[in-house]
Parts: structure tokens; sequence; C-alpha cells
């Protein structure tokens, strides 16, 4: 049965990967579908950076989710065959314990005292709802943008974590160009006066810091290709018409989705998920990406990427789909040929729907079998 948010509350130490500890922590989540008596149809989404546990809607809770067309009844990931799971990530202001919950040695929010957040952390405590849902094994793990490398980490912490994966606009690590696009939006927000080394408030937010840096993000989660044929050079009439900017639609497109973003996401979050992207390196310890990869149950794995996608280029789907196929996984690799950049499989469902129904499909095949 479909659920509203969720929270699970583990009463346990965890040790971070780079040191620190929390004595106890809670992740949200959401369930769609019904788990099967074998538990062998469960699918876990792990999400990018900002999105909460709410994927899709359910009668629980009718709020349109931020993968609406994804996941429900008669949907590519059909609810009607599959129980699907998302975990909000651990470090995230979206429910799970993260910089903006409260400390409880201080009963102020832990901000700069939360511990060096590592994408390892994340897919260890996603792991924690998947084994209190009574689930062994996943028939499936999905992991779009970060999710992507939460689950390469979560098949690295646990080889027989799952039978099936699909894999989208994502990387085994970070190259120099998302890390730096990343590094100046967090500069962005800690030299905002009122970040005030982490102790700002509703009051004093580092409102500029957080607008620049989501600009700077949109800059890179979309492509050149589809503001050209988007915006053209028309004129923007939004906001008024400032010195030396928001002339253009462009700008005005900028401004309003940094708007939207500034006090939607905790700062100290934010920080904390953008630097684990650029610390995480599956291939790490190991000569090579097959190497790391080895020895995994994987019975299928879809990679898509897409062409215009300048965040996590399509050489990067292209190392992990080598590394599976090298493993012997029976492996399929698609680029597809969106100009909506990184964001596509947020945006572009005329492209992602009929490839993720045509996966699930042949999962849901071979499971009957």
């Amino acid at each position: 049965m479909s659920s509203a948010t969720r929270y699970l509350q583990i009463n346990e130490a965890l040790t971070f990967k780079r040191g620190g500890s929390l004595t106890s922590y809670q992740l949200a989540y959401e369930t769609w579908g019904e788990l099967n008596s074998e538990a062998s149809n469960a699918v876990l989404i792990l999400t990018g950076l900002s999105p909460d546990a709410h994927t899709a809607s359910s009668e629980a809770d009718p709020s349109e989710g931020w993968w609406e067309p994804m996941v429900g009844a008669g949907k590519p990931i059909n609810t009607d065959h599959f129980f699907v799971i998302t975990v909000n990530s651990l470090g995230s202001c979206k429910g799970s314990t993260g910089p903006d919950s409260e400390n409880p040695e201080t009963g102020k929010p832990y901000r700069l005292d939360f511990p060096d957040l590592s994408i390892e952390d994340i897919a260890t405590t996603s792991a924690k709802v998947v084994k209190h849902l009574g689930i062994q094994q996943l028939c499936a793990l999905v992991g779009p943008s970060m999710g992507g490398m939460t689950s390469l980490a979560y098949l690295l912490q646990n080889r027989a974590a799952a039978r099936h994966f699909l894999t989208i606009s994502s990387a085994a690590s970070s190259e120099p160009f998302s890390i730096a696009i990343r590094s100046l939006q967090r500069e962005l927000i800690v030299s905002d006066p009122d970040w005030n080394d982490g102790r700002y408030d509703d009051q004093s937010w580092p409102e500029h810091g957080m607008r620049m840096a989501r600009k700077l993000g949109m800059l890179s989660y979309r492509s050149a290709e589809e503001w050209r044929t988007r915006f053209g050079r028309t004129p923007q009439n939004y906001f008024p018409t400032e010195l030396f900017g928001m002339n253009f639609e462009v700008e005005s497109y900028l401004e309003a989705a940094a708007r939207r973003f500034v006090y939607s996401f905790d700062p100290c979050s934010y920080l904390n998920l953008s630097r684990s992207m650029d610390w995480f390196d599956a291939q790490q310890g190991y000569d090579d990406l097959p190497t790391a990869l080895a020895g995994t149950t994987l019975e299928s794995a879809h990679v898509i990427g897409v062409k215009t996608d300048i965040l996590f280029p399509p050489h990067q789907q292209q190392a992990i789909a080598d590394a599976l196929t090298a493993d012997g996984v029976d492996t399929y690799f698609e680029i597809l040929p969106s100009i909506m950049g990184h964001d596509a499989f947020l945006v572009d469902f005329d492209q992602f729907v009929p490839k993720v129904t045509e996966y699930f499909d042949r999962i849901r095949k071979k499971e009957e079998h």
C-alpha cells in the first residue's frame, strides 16, 4: 500500500566514513505498491541532491511528486507489479537527519557540527530502510544523478543488494568541470555575509549566496541548445530592469528558479550534499572500475545518459556500462538526444518514459521466468 512520508528512527550510533558520528538519526521515506509475499519485487529509488522522498502522488498524499510520470499504476515503474521505495538522503533537509536537524547535545541545529557527509554514508543509511521493510535483496536499484553515485556505493557495500540496476545521468566519480561548478556554488554561499559561519537563521538567511549558487547550478543543469530555442533573445517583462541586468527572458528564468529555491533548501545541507559528490570515487582502492564493481549479483543493467549533459557527460555513463559489461552483467547503454541537459530525466518525459518503461517491462519478464 502506498504511504505518505514515514520516518524511521534509528537509535544506534552511526559512524561516518570521514569521521564523526551521530548517536541517533531518522530517515524519511515513502512507498508505493504492495510488497509481495516473497519480498522480491522491491525497487529502491535513490535521489539527486535536492528531491525529497515524495517521488509520486498516492492516496495518502495526492500532491504531485518530483518524478510523477515515472512511478505509479500503469506507469514506467509500475506499482501494479513493483513495490517502490524512495529514501530522502541522509544530510538532506527534507525529513531525514541533516545539518538543519536539532543536535540533541545543544538543542540547536547541527549546522557545521554535522559530520562530514559522504555518498557512502547516504548509501549505508538508505539500506537501513530496506532492511526495516523486511527486504533481503532488491529487485531493482534506481539512481538518477547523485542517486546514481549513491546506488554505486550501495552496490559496493553489498554486492548482492539487487538483481537489476538503472542509472541515469550519473557517474562513478566527478570530473573537474562539475567539481569546479559545485565549488563555486559553495563559495558563493559561504561568502554571503549572512552565512555568518553557519550561524544563520530565518531572519538572517544567506539569500544572495543561495540565489547565485542556484543560478550557477541552472547553467550546468540545462543546455545552451535548449536555451537558444526556448528563449532566443526575447526581452523579459517579469522583473524590474536593473542596471546591467534582467533585460532578457533567460535572465528572468534564472531569477525565478533561484527565488523558488532559496528558502526551500537549507544552506548547510546543500553544502554537505554538494561536497559529497565531489569526494565520491567508486574506483577508489581498486585498479579500475570493472574491478571495483566485480562480484555483484546484478543480472541486468540499463545505463542512460543525455547527449547535452555537461555536468555528467555521456562518456561517464559509457564508463559505467563498459565496467558492468566487462563484469558479465547484461547491460544496455544508450545516450538520448534530448536538448534539455542534465535535467532531462526530470523534464523530458517524451524521451525517458519509453526507455524506463521498456527496461522495467524486461525486468518483469525476467522475474516471471
